[in-house]
This record gives C-alpha cells, structure tokens and sequence, in this order.
C-alpha cells in the first residue's frame, strides 16, 4: 500500500472525494485497506461559470504527540486531549462536508514521553514510521507543516523522521543521506534554508489537485477539479530555541518575504486556492523579518485564501476570547478573519478540529474564495454537557505496541520522596515541585565550573526554573508527584520539556530585569479595588522563571507596574548590587532568547551543556536517592510585598487543595469558588496578600 501511495505522489497528488463516506466507515475497522479515495479523478468536462462549492479546510495544530486521551506523567486517562478523540471529530466532518482537506499546523513530533522515547531513549530506526506519522497516515492527512518542536532533537532526526534529505553542511552529504521512512503525505516549510544549499530544506509548497462535488447554476451535482497550493511557515525564533542545532546549519526568512516569492509562483503554477499553514499567532507591532507571530503580515500577502495558524495554544474564532492577539484590529474574533482571510487555530493536544468553509465560485476558467461567504469555527471534543466525544478505537490499535514500551519505560524508578511535589500553587509562592530541578540544575553547573572553567571559581551559581505545568490547560495541567517511589515518568512531570542545561553569566542589575521579566506573570493590583482582582496575568506559566536557594530572597510587589516589582533582592542577606557577578544555570531555550528576556541573546552563554535538562534531574535524584521536603521542596526564596487589598485577590487551582497548600507553607489561600464555570476543571482561590 505506502508503495502504490508513493506512485500516486510521484505522478501527481490527485485524490477524489467521492468516497469519503467510504474513509469514515474504513476509520472505524481501522483503515485496513487501501483508501480507493486515492485513485486519480477521471477526466472532467468543462465547469459552467456560476457554479459553486464549498471546501472544507480541517486544522489539527500542536498535537505535540498527544495520540491517545492518556497522560504519561501521571499514568492515567486524561479525556480532555488526545487525536484518537479528535478522529472522531474528522470522521464527522468528513461525513457531514462532501470536500474535505485535512491539514496539520505543526508542532507534531514533541511533547509527550511517547515522543522523546522514540527520539531519545529508543530511537526509531530509518525504516520505521514514527508513532504520530503512523497515526496521521491512517487518518489520511493531505498535507502538513513544521512547527518550532520538530527542531528540538536535531536536524538529523528531523530528516529521518519526515522522510527527508537535507543539503546543510553539519550533515552528510545528501547522496549518502538514506531514505527513510516518512508519513504519506507532504509537509511544506517555505522559510527554513539550508546555510549551504540556500535553498529551503523542505518542499515550500505543494499543488494539490483534487475533485470537487459541486452545483451547476441550475442545480445539478457535478464534478470539477481544482487546485490547491499549500504553503508552510515556522517562526524564525527557532534559530534562538533550538541554536545548539540550527546555529551554522540553516536560516530563516521572514514570512511576509517567502509568502511573496512563492505565492505567485504557486499561482503560476495553476493554484486556483492558496492556504497557508502558518505555525504562528498574531502579532500587530511593527513587522520584523525575525518576529515568532507573524500571521498577521500574512494574511496580508495578496493571493492569501485561507490560514491556519497556530503555535500559541488557544482556539480562534472565538467570540468571548480575552485574548490580546485575537481582539487586534482587523481581527473578527466571531467570524474568524484576520484582516478579511478566513483563519482558525485550532487549540492543542487535539482538543478542538479547525474548520473552515471556504465558498468557492466558478468564473471564466478558474474557482475563486467568496470571502464574504466563507465561515470559520473550532470545533472540541469536549461537548455541551461537559463530556467527550468518543474515541476512534483504530488509533489506540495503531500505536499499542509505542504506547506500551513508553509505559514500561516511564515506570522505571529512580528514587523516592517524603512530600507530593506539585504546582498547584507555585504561583503564590510553593516551591515544591520547582526547588528539586534548581538544585539538579545548580549541582551540574558548579560541578562542571569546579572541573573546567576555572576562571569562573568563585562567583555564586544559582539557577531558575518554572512551573511548567500551570493550569492553562485546566485542572490536569499542573505537575503532580505523589509521595512515595519516584520514576522516570515523574522526572518527566517535573521537567517537560527535552531542553539542555545552559549556564550564562550575568549581573546583579541583570539578574533582577530577569525577575522583574518574570514577574509579568502577574496582573497589577490596585488595593483600593473592593472587586475581584485576578492576581495570574496571560503571561505563561513556563516563563515564570523563579529562584530557590537559602542563600536568596526577594519580594514581588504586585501593586506596581510591570518592571519595578523587584523589591528586596539579596544574596546571603545582603543587598545584591548592579555590577555583582553570578552564574545562572537555566536551559537552552531561556539562554538563547526563549521568552524574551533582557540580556538574553545567547551572548552571556559560558557553557553550553549537550546534556538534557531531564537527564540531569535523573541522574540528580538517583543521587539523592530520598527527596526530603525540609531539604529539596521547602526554601520559598520570594514573597509578595505585603498589602492590605479592600476586596479579594483571587487565582485558579485544581479544586478543594487548600490542606495541600497549608502543608507546603502557603497558608494565606482559601477556596471561595469549587468550580470557575469553564468546564475545564478549576477552581477559584484567594490569596491574603497582607501575610
């Protein structure tokens, strides 16, 4: 079968949609034959002009290998995510909507244990198919692109993954690159190149020809082809992300400059619709070449018929959304346009299927979009009453043998603890599940300091880390390691994500625009204010970098702006001056630029560590062997600036855990809401800034 499919592509990616009712019932025994939908359409007569269709785009974005409704951290169903419950939501659509596209944003090879098992721990060999393109070949996707994650474990990989050879100069040369085993269908990115090749390191773009069922001006149902181009993005940011990798090996180009080479040349390649999968939000400031959200300058490259946009984790249209990019001008957040294109983010880990309806008219020899027409939405697998769809069975089937070597894999025990480390509250100050990676971090860098750098003897090493895991993906999404035996799954739970131990050199006067960057986590309370104030800000959780030392303490004053929060900042009880030196040891995604933080552009790096942040925290805990709470998860290094505020200050937990909170030291919480009304498992807190 991947063989005929490789013929078909060879000689054209033609597909007809006549049989998509035929895909939907195959989806459900598990797409065991050959999908006859990959057959060539028949020649067509000539298309009347006045005729009309409508074609449907699906969107599947940041799946970052959320295959099964299962959280590998915590061992357990998680209903709320997982593409086997989003095939549901395609079968549907595919039944519902006679021409179908479905499309993947990118992000799609990182992000659960699953993925870095068969990156890092068992890396599948050149013949197999990773477990997330295996899946994606069973729902027959049409095309995908590259987000920012696919560069995390390295270009070699990359290629061998997605089936690709890339012309840059820390590789082989591409004759003796293999052929590996890639999905079965393509992925574009138009604006990554090859340092040596100057040339895109993906295909930019594809043509797709399909068959659309469409209506003559007198009603008839009839056939008539179309074509469609689709083109790829990712956010230049990755040459700061994933430096350690990209650095010397590619560039990027700004998406408003590939978007004008090669629209038109898809245009004049007869692409009669343009999508364009865009791994990237919006952002209205002045265009920049290198800026991470640059969806809003695409959409307006002239020739533009669609987007599907990405990479910030929210769902768009959404007519209630609060969130900045959505509420820009030009941005109807109810119809889902972006300045007149028809555009959907379609959320993440398969929660919601991106839909848009583009209506397509008929004239003088060529189809085009009737913007006006045209609809967009986001559909989730949550229903109305707060359930969830139904699982398509044949994805679990497909992945069993991946999904089971993972479990065994995280199960394996490396220690054990005396405190469940958590961070529920990490936002108000709980360190429990936060201190334990600092000191890994802090340990590895002094050690490789002492043995190595002697020119930085001497100067204090700290080190920051996050709260990874913070609720913006409801009540699931904080971290949470029980008391008692420690395994590999729970390192993972601690540390999320497959970065490397980075150690920069900053000063006093650094070190705290580092804090007071952080610090924008929070929302500026007024104490006067006898209304609700919500303490946790847009700002994400994973850059809410904090410190943890006995040796250090600070305050955060919340009643200030955003860059003089910063109160109180002292080493060993002392007052840290601007010129003061300190190590930092922190990862490769914060040291290059990750986040945006002031200083941080990779040139204060002094060691750059091919050691992955998890793998230290790993070997750190085997080392300890028994976490304690009075020495591993206790020393809450900063405070709020004590305030008397004349109404509540409220934040979002997992619900009925005050007791929890007490035990960790935070005891100015109390639970004034058990449910906050979204469906997503939170509950409301206050918190008494005045103790």
């Amino acid at each position: 079968m991947a063989g005929q499919r490789q013929r078909l592509r060879t000689r054209g990616t033609v597909r007809a949609w006549g049989a998509l009712g035929a895909v939907s019932a195959l989806s459900a025994i598990g797409l065991s034959a050959c999908g006859s939908n990959l057959d060539a359409a028949p020649p067509q007569a000539a298309v009347a002009n006045g005729t009309t269709a409508t074609l449907a785009l699906l969107e599947t974005t940041d799946i970052h290998t959320n295959l099964l409704s299962y959280d590998y951290y915590k061992l357990a169903e998680d209903k709320s995510l997982g593409l086997e419950r989003t095939a549901t939501l395609i079968a549907a659509a595919r039944k519902e909507l006679p021409n179908t596209m479905l499309l993947d944003d990118g992000d799609t090879i990182q992000g659960t244990a699953l993925a870095d098992y068969q990156a890092q721990v068992a890396p599948v060999d050149c013949k197999t198919t990773l477990g997330v393109y295996k899946v994606m070949n069973l729902l027959k996707y049409d095309a995908g692109t590259i987000g920012n994650h696919e560069f995390n474990y390295g270009l070699p990989f990359l290629a061998q993954v997605t089936g690709n050879t890339f012309d840059v100069p820390n590789m082989s040369p591409v004759a003796s690159q293999p052929s590996c085993a890639g999905p079965q269908f393509p992925l574009v990115l138009s604006n990554v190149l090859g340092a040596k090749s100057q040339q895109p390191i993906f295909k930019p773009y594809t043509i797709l020809e399909r068959t659309l069922t469409a209506k003559t001006p007198d009603g008839k149902t009839v056939s008539a082809p179309v074509k469609i181009g689709v083109i790829g993005f990712t956010p230049p940011a990755i040459m700061a992300w994933d430096k350690r990798w990209l650095d010397g090996n590619v560039y990027t180009q700004g998406l408003v400059e590939s978007a004008s080479k090669y629209v038109p040349e898809m245009k004049a390649k007869g692409a009669q619709i343009i999508v364009a999968m865009s791994h990237g939000g919006l952002d209205n400031s002045t265009y920049s070449p290198s800026m991470e959200n640059g969806s809003y300058y695409l959409s307006k490259v002239p020739g533009i018929d669609a987007m599907l946009i990405g990479h910030s984790h929210q769902v768009f249209p959404d007519k209630n959304s609060t969130v900045s990019q959505f509420n820009l001008p030009g941005v109807d957040k109810v119809k889902g346009t972006v300045n007149g294109v028809p555009t959907v983010m379609a959320n993440f880990w398969g929660k919601h299927l991106g839909v848009i309806k583009l209506a397509l008219n008929y004239t003088n020899g060529t189809w085009t979009v009737d913007r006006n027409s045209s609809t967009a939405e986001a559909r989730s697998i949550q229903n109305a009453d707060n359930s969830y769809v139904a699982v398509d069975p044949s994805i679990s089937q497909a992945i069993a043998a991946e999904h089971a070597a993972t479990i065994n894999y995280v199960k394996t025990p490396i220690g054990t603890t005396d405190f469940r480390m958590t961070t529920y509250f990490a936002d108000v100050g709980d360190v429990s599940a936060i201190e334990i990676v600092n000191q890994a971090q802090a340990a590895y860098t002094q050690d490789y300091i002492s043995a190595n750098l002697p020119q930085y003897a001497g100067i204090p090493v700290l080190s920051v880390s996050a709260p990874f895991k913070s609720g913006f993906g409801g009540g699931n999404d904080f971290t949470d390691v029980a008391q008692g035996n420690v395994a590999i799954n729970n390192a993972a739970d601690l540390y999320l994500y497959p970065n490397t131990i980075y150690a920069v050199k900053v000063t006093g006067a650094g070190l705290k625009a580092w804090l007071e960057t952080a610090a924008q986590r929070f929302n500026k309370i007024d104490p006067a204010n006898t209304a609700a104030q919500a303490l946790v800000s847009n700002y994400p959780g994973y850059n809410f970098d904090m410190i943890t030392s006995k040796d250090f303490s600070y305050e955060i004053d919340v009643t200030q702006a955003v860059g003089s929060r910063i109160r109180n900042l002292k080493y060993q009880g002392a007052a840290i001056s601007d010129t003061q030196s300190f190590i930092v040891a922190t990862n490769n995604y914060r040291a290059s630029g990750g986040g945006n933080f002031p200083g941080l552009d990779g040139s204060k790096t002094i060691y750059a560590s091919p050691d992955a942040s998890r793998d230290v925290l790993i070997a750190y805990i085997k080392k300890v062997q028994a976490i304690k709470a009075a020495s591993n998860g206790s020393d809450r290094i900063w405070r709020f600036t004590k305030i008397a505020t004349a109404g509540p200050v409220t934040f979002k937990a997992a619900p009925n855990l005050v007791a929890l909170a007490q035990a960790n030291g935070i005891t100015n919480v109390a639970q004034v809401q058990a449910d906050d009304g979204t469906g997503k498992g939170l509950a409301v807190y206050s918190v008494n800034l005045n103790q």
